[in-house]
């Protein structure tokens, strides 16, 4: 069915995931120990996984300290990336940075796309000036958020001329032309079709930075992008990372969840801010959760015999759970672009990567090191 509502358009770019199925392999085969041609892999790559990135605003930075110490370790490869908005961009610069230097080359380009984006980098006065709006630069000035609230404008409104500095810097850092063509590891990045309420999620091989603006496109900001005529908003709304093209666009059973949406929170939202935090985080992890609940459905059918074992195979999940080292910070913190602020959520990415690698990294290609039950009731 097409997502245009006035009839077929042709090569949608919204039909992201791979058309051919992989071809899923004898049971107990471990794939981890097959790379495919297309992995980014250092000479120290022992196994690979595919990446699934959560967006979170700031805490992206997180995100990046988890790359930064995966590729630093250097013992897994990557066959594959997907990611919503703010993992998105950590995935896109993570295959450009390799593309044009390898492992050290990745390091270096996060660390540039992060200091860029940073209220401290290069932005310009003007630039500057909308972005420390945008990332709330004002909150807990009662004055400003009584006016904010007030006139609650538009993005078509308050920002007529659609400026976002993340494009500048997406735009001076990725050779998307060379991403595009490269023969290279996979990339998906989802968004939202505002006319059909549907998640589209865009390939690699499509990939322009107008895709990862929409990937980013929170409503109340930025007004939609449109990409062959159809506006898009965020990806986080309906795939906060998608997983599913993970299942046809990697020959690795494995997938490493780096998620940065703190599921549970032991705290009664009161204020109308609060409330509000507290539901954009509920819904931007509704969708991860219900996948969650669909791979241990069926993998439990896979185990019961109920599907055949020829056929299908267990994806194993794992993942890096950023909640423990976000929990003093709040989802306004989400809107903190202060270098300091990147530099100790990057710490403390890598210190959660080290952890993570020294109690699981037997389990990859093995078994599943993440409760799958736990994880989404």
């Amino acid at each position: 069915m097409s997502e245009h509502p006035h009839g077929e358009q042709p090569e949608n770019p919204a039909t992201a995931v791979p058309s051919t199925a992989l071809d899923p392999g004898p049971v107990g085969d471990n794939p981890a120990t097959h790379p495919p041609r297309h992995v980014l892999a250092g000479p120290r790559a022992e196994k690979n996984v595919a990446l699934a990135l959560q967006g979170g605003g700031a805490h992206g930075a997180f995100t990046w300290g988890v790359l930064d110490h995966l590729i630093e370790d250097g013992r897994l490869g990557f066959e594959a990336v997907t990611g919503a908005s703010a993992g998105a961009m950590n995935g896109v610069v993570l295959v450009d940075g390799w593309l044009k230097g390898g492992p050290d080359g990745a390091r270096a380009g996060l660390e540039r796309f992060w200091r860029e984006v940073s209220l401290d980098g290069d932005l310009g006065p003007a630039t500057r000036s909308l972005f420390s709006t945008v990332l709330g630069f004002w909150k807990g000035n009662p004055v400003a958020e009584f006016w904010a609230k007030a006139l609650t404008p538009s993005p078509y409104v308050s920002n007529p001329l659609n400026i976002n500095p993340l494009r500048k810097a997406l735009a001076a850092q990725v050779d998307f032309a060379r991403l595009r063509e490269a023969d290279t590891a996979g990339l998906y990045v989802s968004a939202t079709n505002v006319w059909t309420g549907k998640l589209a999620v865009f390939e690699r091989e499509r990939l322009t930075v107008d895709h990862l603006m929409a990937s980013a496109c929170l409503p109340t900001v930025f007004q939609a992008v449109e990409i062959d005529g159809v506006p898009y908003w965020d990806g986080g709304y309906l795939g906060n990372p998608p997983l599913y093209p993970l299942h046809r666009g990697a020959e690795t059973r494995d997938i490493l969840l780096v998620q940065i949406n703190p599921v549970e929170r032991r705290e009664t939202p009161r204020t109308e801010r609060e409330i509000q935090d507290r539901l954009n985080e509920i819904t931007f992890n509704a969708n991860l959760m219900r996948e969650l609940r669909a791979i241990d459905f069926l993998d439990g059918l896979i185990e019961e015999g109920v599907l055949g074992q020829g056929a299908y195979r267990r994806v194993l999940v794992h993942r890096i759970d950023g909640t423990d080292a976000l929990e003093h910070y709040n989802a306004a913190s989400k809107l903190d672009a202060r270098w300091r602020v990147f530099l100790r959520l990057r710490d403390k990415g890598r210190r959660a990567a080290q952890d993570w690698l020294d109690q699981h990294y037997d389990a990859i290609g093995r078994t599943c090191s993440l409760d799958l039950e736990s994880a989404y009731q």
